[in-house]
Order: C-alpha cells, then sequence, then structure tokens
C-alpha cells in the first residue's frame, strides 16, 4: 500500500497467511529497508504498523541530509519510494500493531492489536519512538487544543498566530523554522542558555526576525478556557515567572522508544531503548532491534536505513542457519 491508498478498509488489508519468515514492526526508515532486504532475499516478509506507514519520517516537511537529494525530499515523498521499493520485491504491509511477542522455540508468536497471533521465524523490531511530554499543568488539557508535538500536522491553524516553541534540538530548531511559514511570531523556550541543535539550523533560526529565544526556561504551566491561551515561562535560575499571551504550544524536548510491548522479553537499557550487538541482534536469538529503538550516539534517516540493512541481512542468515540446523 502507498501512502495514496491510505484510505482502503483496514479489514481488505488483512494478510492473507498468519506465517511468515519475517514479520518488521514498524514502517520508518529502519523497517522498511529491512523489509526491502528481507523480500529481496525472498523471504516472506510482513511490515506491521500502528500508525501511517514511514512513522515520524511521513511528516517531515523536508529532508536535507539524506543522500542523494541535493535539494531535499519531503519525508511523504522518501516515505512513498520506500514502501514502493518494499512492495516491488514482495512485501506486504499491515495497519495494525504488535501488542506483545511470546517465544516458542526456535518460533515467535507476535500478538498484534487486532487479537490475531502471527507465527514468524525472525522479527525485527523497527517501531522507533514517541515524542516526551512536559507534564506541566494544562499540557494534557490542550492537547489537540493548541498544545502539538507536530509542526508539520498543525502548523497550519496557527496562521497568523504567536506560538511557543520548547525544546533546543535539530527537531525543535527545524519546526520553530518550518512554523515562520504560519505564525506571525515564535518564542523558542529552552532550559539552558545555548542550542543542540545543528550549527546550520542555528544560523537559520537566529536569522530570523520573527524568532525569538527565550534562554534558561521552561514552560511552567499552560493555559487557557477552550483552547490555548497563554503559558506561564519560568527562569531556571532566578525562578522568575512571565505569562505569554500566546495561542499554541508545540512541544520538541526528546523522545522515548516504542519497547514497552517487549519490555518483559528482550534486553534495554535504563530509558528503554533496546541493546544489540553490530548485527542488530538482541538477547533473543531471531529477534532483532533497528533504527531509533535501539541503543546509539546517532538517531538519523541515514543511521536508521543503515540499521534496517544489517537487520535485513542478519535475519536472512540466522534463517539460513536455522533451516541447516533442522535438516
Amino acid at each position: 500500500m502507498l501512502l495514496s491508498d491510505l484510505t482502503i478498509d483496514k479489514a481488505e488489508q488483512k494478510p492473507s497467511c498468519e506465517s511468515y519468515d519475517c514479520v518488521i514492526i514498524g514502517t520508518g526508515p529502519a523497517g522498511l529497508t529491512a523489509g526491502i532486504y528481507t523480500a529481496r532475499a525472498r523471504l516472506k516478509t510482513l511490515l506491521l504498523e500502528e500508525k501511517a506507514v514511514g512513522g515520524e519520517l511521513v511528516v517531515a516537511d523536508i529532508v536535507e541530509n539524506y543522500p542523494g537529494f541535493p535539494k531535499g525530499i519531503t519525508g511523504a515523498d522518501l516515505t512513498s519510494a520506500m514502501e514502493e521499493q518494499a512492495r516491488s520485491f514482495g512485501a506486504e504491509i499491515c495497519e495494525v500493531g504488535a501488542k506483545s511477542i511470546n517465544i516458542e522455540g526456535d518460533n515467535k508468536i507476535v500478538n498484534t492489536t487486532d487479537d490475531r497471533q502471527i507465527s514468524t521465524k525472525a522479527v525485527v523490531i523497527a517501531a522507533g519512538t514517541e515524542s516526551l511530554k512536559l507534564n506541566v499543568k494544562g499540557e494534557k488539557q490542550f492537547t489537540g487544543r493548541g498544545v502539538s508535538y507536530c509542526a508539520q500536522c498543525d502548523g497550519a491553524f496557527f496562521r497568523d498566530k504567536e506560538i511557543i516553541v520548547v525544546g533546543g534540538g535539530d527537531t525543535a530548531i527545524g519546526d520553530a523554522i518550518f512554523l515562520t511559514r504560519f505564525a506571525k511570531k515564535i518564542y523558542v523556550v529552552h532550559r539552558r542558555d545555548k542550542l543542540r541543535a545543528e550549527k546550520i539550523l542555528q544560523e537559520r533560526a537566529f536569522s530570523i526576525p520573527t524568532i525569538e529565544f527565550i534562554w534558561d526556561s521552561v514552560v511552567a504551566e499552560i493555559k487557557g478556557s477552550k483552547t490555548v491561551a497563554a503559558a506561564d515561562v519560568k527562569n531556571v535560575k532566578t525562578g522568575n515567572v512571565a505569562t505569554k499571551k500566546v495561542d499554541g504550544v508545540f512541544i520538541f524536548i526528546g523522545t522515548k522508544p516504542n519497547t514497552e510491548f517487549v519490555k518483559d522479553i528482550i534486553t534495554m537499557d535504563e530509558s528503554g531503548y533496546i541493546i544489540t550487538n553490530e548485527h542488530m541482534e538482541t538477547n533473543r536469538p531471531g529477534i532483532f532491534a533497528a533504527g531509533d529503538i535501539r541503543v546509539k550516539n546517532v538517531r538519523q534517516i541515514s543511521t536508521a536505513v543503515g540499521d534496517g540493512a544489517i537487520a535485513g541481512y542478519a535475519v536472512q542468515h540466522y534463517i539460513e542457519k536455522l533451516e541447516t540446523i533442522k535438516k
């Protein structure tokens, strides 16, 4: 299914067979790349995706640091090309998630969110991450009513409005720049006195007059009636609190891995990221992890693709070895 086919009834997308050589959980760059490799190796491959095909990549306005696209490419276009390529080799994609994995000897049983069981020889966990929350008063109340975690999804709702962007990393600064297309004023609230974003993003942001930086500060409370109307911004050094009249608060303070469904069977670090070796192997034979979900220093599209390729290749060798032993 290509991105343009997302309206197809989910009942029509259920795979005809409940037994696969490889099940890949997640369809971001790591998952789709793993699927390309395993399907191309003629392994019967199923990719599971509870949300949109492409994961966080699909909402990226412009991708400038992925090799081969000197003028950049939208996340949706890059996702669509990857998806088409995976399908061209025979990979199937099903719009359901995984809620647990059972291990039965050499077999793995993936229990899906629509209460099916899928038997497979190998699993690649590439479920990515989700946005961290501020956990301040008003955040939950106004989520979807002025509080957002996705600039590309919600930016157009804030045309000619004043907004706050929380964070100082690549995502926060990149999305603050993107939001200047709509908002007339953007306050970037960062708890430190300097940014963590790439220098090129910093230079762009500092050159835009409609972006104002509020250093050494955090959003302490989000206020409003039916929608966001203001936010209390607290200086972490002085303790002073200032109320900013804004129509929206975009929060980009980091992510957490979507690993809850395997926390009892896979070894992770203290933050919940999956520990693998250089072959993307976890502590469980036949279960691999790739992309942002695993312990690594750099989380970028290019590194996710690399992880996916290694995982797909490792799955091939694992299954070949498994079948040789059984003979």
